[in-house]
Formats: structure tokens, sequence, C-alpha cells
């Protein structure tokens, strides 16, 4: 799952609570939830970053494979792959 697509699913949950919290408790959340994403955004970044690194000194340029090793048609993690982290 890409740190957008997991963003989204927290937002969508706590926008659910509205009956269950109050707007601050809310806006704590939110706040957590984007902090949380930036990280994970910061992380996948890098983790593309290293292995563009890996493709070029093998002199291939490959994004959109990377992309569907890593998160699958779907956007959901492949993680048979031994060098593919789930985040």
């Amino acid at each position: 799952m890409t740190a957008v697509e997991w963003l989204l699913s927290e937002l969508a949950f706590i926008n659910s609570l509205d009956d269950v919290i109050d707007g601050s408790a809310k806006a704590i959340l939110t706040t957590a939830v984007i902090k949380q994403a930036t990280a994970m955004e910061k992380s996948q970044i890098t983790d593309a970053y290293i292995m563009g690194s890996y493709d070029m000194a093998e002199k291939e340029f490959r994004p959109e494979e990377y992309y569907n090793e890593v998160y699958g048609r779907e956007g959901t993690p492949d993680t048979s792959s031994p060098n593919i982290k789930n985040k």
C-alpha cells in the first residue's frame, strides 16, 4: 500500500468517527496520520531511490516494473520478493 493510499484509508476511518469523537480529537488523529504518512512516503522514496541505483548500475531503467513488484497491480505490496519490505 502506498503512503497516499494508506493516508486516504485512515482519513476515511477518522471521518467515520463523527458520532464517536469530537472535532478536536479528530484534528489530533488527523495530524498524527498525516505525520505517519509523511514518514512512510519518505521511506518509500528512499527505497525507490536505492532500487533505482541498483537498476542504473545494471544499465536498466524499469520504474513500472519496480512499482508493480512492490505495490502490485492494485497497489498492494508483493511481499513474496525477498528484497521488498512491506511498509
